[in-house]
């Protein structure tokens, strides 16, 4: 007995305390904490001695000043009070309404046998129900803190320790074999808590005394196909990841796909657009199903020597072909289907192969240079240039173009004007005349066309352009400013002749003929190549003035003096027998 009201004291631990067995320790203790004082605030009260409790069964007990209080028994009927019997042993219960056992103890002491029920004590599945609350505000539950152990009960009183109750917020349910999870479990959720035993139950079950599953609630209910869904998701997801990482080794580890041999004989004709690098070209080949992938004709081509002069352009290639092989016949001219423009070649050759390559009445390619040449993309500095005999002569620059029957004359012409002016601005032109001593881009087109004429090799390209540069100064007077090419007067000629008599040259005053006109032609006799452009920039600066074909085909030899220079004329005329 409390000083405030009707409340537990501790339970002693051993069965030979006098007061072993008023049922304390049973859970209502923890039926404090939910006392409220008044006005919701805590109340401190000084300790007080306690008089000894009388009877727990028959309610017994001293208030303050020996005042006594209406008892009732658990049937919540009034009886009248009996007189404390002190020093007596708490386990002897109350004689009505029934009669109770007289509890038995064993050789060690313990209680044994049955027990009489305390009438204020909760339920055994239930120890918070039906607990009154005390005066006074909360107090303390030094038992009841999760971390504490509760106090030993006798043997016959002590009930298995209750699982662990899984985390909050959680769905999962060991079920019966201690492990499978509640989604593959057959019935339902709450099914499973049926069996349970109450001290599992959340404390606010056990005090509502409510069942948590409640009259209308739908059963949640799992299927085989619930379980096939999540086996394919499952699955897939680890087919997906398998074979992304195999698509990652391939591409960091693995060789590239390619196709064996040379291909299966079915010709396919490919177009590889201007300026395509070696993926580009490996993209189209790949869609056109010549090669296998991009990755291994990047290889192939990087693996050949000559694999970075593939040029744009149409090719005849085969299906399923090795990259290696794709390579090589790209770099043959066996497989180039494009129109060819070699170096040097003057326009009128170059309209006659557009029109056997259209297919197209001889002339037409000309006619259309000569009445649209002003609709065709030349520069600027390209127009209105005296007694020029073509104004694209030098324009219809030297490459591979893809031309097939049924595209017109003009678009062809079109797609080369735009090649050449697209050269001469990427080496501007415009501004290196100027430095060398001409009067703009289109002197050094001419330059450029004179060096491609006159030389026979590569090597002999800087030489000749020298020799053109020297021959224009002011204070020249080996040749007073005369170039003295055979080549412009071949060309106003329109003829490529090597044995042409002094007469014949001394008499023809055309401004293509540099034998009797100082300075350069009107215009480009012909179409320079990448290697004669660059001689025109950068001229030898080793003072040669003259040169002769001492073999007449594929030997030039230079002088600095006219009396080298005739050495030379006597060598090439016994090579010709004369």
């Amino acid at each position: 007995m409390t000083e405030y009201g009707r409340g537990p004291g501790s339970e002693p631990w051993h069965p030979d305390d006098p007061l072993y067995g008023d049922g304390g320790w049973g859970g209502q203790q923890a039926a404090q904490q939910a006392q409220q004082s008044y006005g919701g605030q805590p109340q401190y009260h000084p300790q007080q001695p306690q008089q000894q409790y009388g009877d727990w069964g028959t309610g017994e007990q001293h208030g303050y000043g020996d005042q006594s209080y209406p008892q009732y028994d658990e049937y919540g009927q009034q009886y009248a009070p009996q007189q404390p019997q002190h020093q007596q042993p708490q386990h002897q219960q109350h004689q009505a309404p029934q009669q109770h056992q007289q509890p038995q103890y064993d050789q060690n002491g313990w209680p044994s046998g049955s027990y009489p029920q305390d009438p204020y004590a909760g339920g055994p599945q239930d120890p918070y129900a039906q607990q009154p609350a005390p005066y006074g505000g909360e107090q303390s539950d030094y038992y009841g803190a999760p971390e504490a152990y509760p106090p030993p009960e006798p043997p016959g009183r002590r009930r298995p320790e209750p699982e662990r109750e899984p985390e909050p917020g959680t769905d999962w349910d060991p079920g019966p074999d201690q492990g499978e999870h509640a989604f593959f479990a057959s019935g339902d959720d709450e099914d499973g808590r049926d069996g349970e035993p109450d001290d599992r139950r959340g404390r606010g079950e056990r005090r509502g005394g409510g069942d948590r599953r409640g009259g209308g609630k739908e059963k949640k209910r799992r299927s085989g196909l619930a379980c096939l869904v999540v086996v394919a998701v499952f699955g897939g997801g680890l087919a997906g990841v398998s074979y992304f990482g195999y698509q990652f080794y391939q591409d960091r580890f693995g060789s590239a796909p390619d196709f064996a041999g040379s291909g299966n004989g079915e010709q396919v004709t490919v177009t590889i657009p201007k300026g395509s690098g070696g993926y580009a070209i490996g993209q189209v080949l790949k869609k056109m199903g010549v090669v296998k992938s991009v990755d291994a004709f990047v290889a192939a081509q990087a693996a050949n020597p000559d694999g970075k002069n593939i040029q744009d352009g149409v090719y005849t290639l085969q299906k399923e072909m090795s990259a290696a092989s794709a390579v090589e016949l790209m770099l043959s001219p066996k497989s180039r289907d494009n129109l060819i423009i070699a170096e040097g070649k003057r326009n009128a050759a170059v309209y006659e192969l557009i029109d056997a390559r259209l297919e197209v009445e001889k002339g037409t390619t000309a006619k259309v240079a000569e009445t649209r040449w002003k609709t065709l993309g030349l520069p600027d500095w390209a127009v209105n240039h005296p007694n020029v005999k073509d104004p694209l002569e030098g324009f219809l620059f030297p490459s591979s173009y893809a031309v097939a029957k049924g595209q017109k004359p003009e678009d062809v012409l079109r797609q080369m004007v735009a090649r050449a002016t697209e050269k001469y601005e990427s080496l501007d032109f415009e501004t290196k005349a100027k430095s060398l001593g001409l009067e703009g881009p289109w002197e050094l087109v001419t330059v450029a066309s004179l060096v491609q004429a006159e030389g026979k090799t590569h090597d002999d390209f800087r030489k000749m352009s020298e020799v053109i540069y020297n021959r224009l100064k002011p204070t020249n007077t080996e040749t007073n400013q005369k170039l003295q090419f055979d080549s412009t007067f071949n060309y106003l000629l329109g003829q490529s002749e090597i044995d042409i008599s002094e007469s014949e040259i001394n008499s023809n005053p055309d401004p293509y003929n540099t034998y009797t006109n100082k300075g350069l032609p009107p215009g480009p006799i012909g179409n320079p190549g990448d290697d004669a452009l660059q001689a025109a920039l950068k001229p030898t600066r080793d003072g040669w003035m003259y040169f002769v074909a001492t073999d007449g085909m594929d030997k030039t030899e230079f002088a600095k003096t006219i009396a080298e220079h005739q050495r030379l004329v006597d060598k090439f005329n016994a090579s010709r027998g004369n």
